[in-house]
């Protein structure tokens, strides 16, 4: 049974009974430290989310270290191969389907956007060394039959100064594996990728600034959208490929909406109202679009009972407001 029900993922994803693009109602599952069971997937399903991101880690010691180190013991089990694999394991059999989203972090939470080598020398370590590390996933969702993989997460410098290497790697990656590809870009940067014409989705980490306001109203946010939706609608329509938030998501914080990947660690100034009107105003403004596949929330931990809350200022919305709205919303939004 479980065989049928993945080669069924792989021949109809994001299609649904009507014939229709289902939206992908998605969340970002955050790598475990130990080992997890069914019992952690269960809130996801409760949530109604049809989809997850899996996302084992590569480490950089700087933006300028020449290596990506990888599926090493000493990483939490999730952030490693043998966890991932686990991972897609026990989503599956909970009939959520996966993205699998390797990505990079590097020492101190530095921006990976802002990776560059001083040498070609350097450039050509490095581009080996993260062609090994998304090779071993691209390899592990063909082993796992999973529908769609995301080649690399907020490289913009890296994309756009070495996009013959990018070109190659996507040909390398597709003589491995037969799903679809995505790559994640941040949304100041996602205008200049130079390979979204091989790729099957055009992901974007929706961290758009729409609004100023402490707390801003539904309708305030869905005007801050405007000018961005616009943009991302003429990159959708000279492309002809869908658009997939691979992020978005709001802290329950004041300002929200102002920088929404601040992610800086500050305690104070909790708005639950602030992180359920950003979300609803995302949702009525891009889930009923034809062009647009959906999304994966930013971000759900697997010990659901032990984070989050109403103290909570940061991203997760479990046992928050917006769970029971995101909860809502992706039961009627397929």
């Amino acid at each position: 049974m479980k065989k049928i029900f993945v080669l069924l993922l792989l021949s109809t994803v994001f299609i649904n009974c009507s014939g229709q693009r289902a939206k992908v109602n998605g969340i970002s599952f955050v790598a475990s430290p130990k080992e997890i069971t069914s019992t952690e997937i269960d809130p996801v399903v409760k949530l109604n989310a049809n989809w997850a991101a899996v996302m084992p880690f590569g480490f950089v010691k700087s933006l300028h270290t020449p290596s990506v180190v990888f599926n090493i013991e000493q990483q939490w089990w999730g952030e490693r191969r043998e966890g991932a694999r686990k991972t897609i394991e026990l989503l599956n059999n909970k009939e959520v389907t996966v993205m699998l989203k390797p990505q990079i972090w590097v020492w101190r939470g530095e921006f990976t956007g802002n990776i560059t080598m001083k040498t070609e020398k350097d450039w050509n370590i490095f581009e080996k060394s993260y062609e090994d590390f998304i090779m071993l996933y691209a390899a592990l969702a063909e082993e796992m039959k999973v529908p769609l993989l995301c080649i690399g997460t907020e490289l913009h410098t890296f994309v756009q100064k070495r996009p013959e290497f990018w070109k190659q790697l996507i040909s390398k990656i597709r003589s491995v594996y037969k799903g679809q590809l995505t790559y994640a870009e941040n949304w100041d940067q996602y205008t200049k990728v130079p390979f979204w014409d091989q790729l099957d989705y055009i992901g974007i980490d929706a961290y758009f600034p729409i609004s100023e306001r402490k707390t801003p109203t539904v309708e305030e946010l869905k005007k801050g959208w405007k000018k961005y939706k616009k943009a991302i609608i003429a990159l959708q329509s000279e492309l002809k490929k869908p658009i997939l938030f691979t992020e978005y998501g709001y802290r329950s914080i004041h300002f929200t909406a102002k920088e929404p990947w601040d992610s800086s660690n500050v305690t104070e100034n909790i708005d639950l109202l602030a992180q359920h009107n950003a979300l609803t105003a995302l949702y009525e403004e891009f889930w009923d679009e034809p062009w647009f596949a959906g999304g994966f929330l930013w971000k759900w931990y697997h010990n659901h009972d032990e984070v989050g809350g109403e103290t909570d200022n940061r991203f997760t919305i479990q046992n928050k407001p917006s769970e029971k709205l995101i909860k809502t919303f992706y039961s009627i939004k397929k």
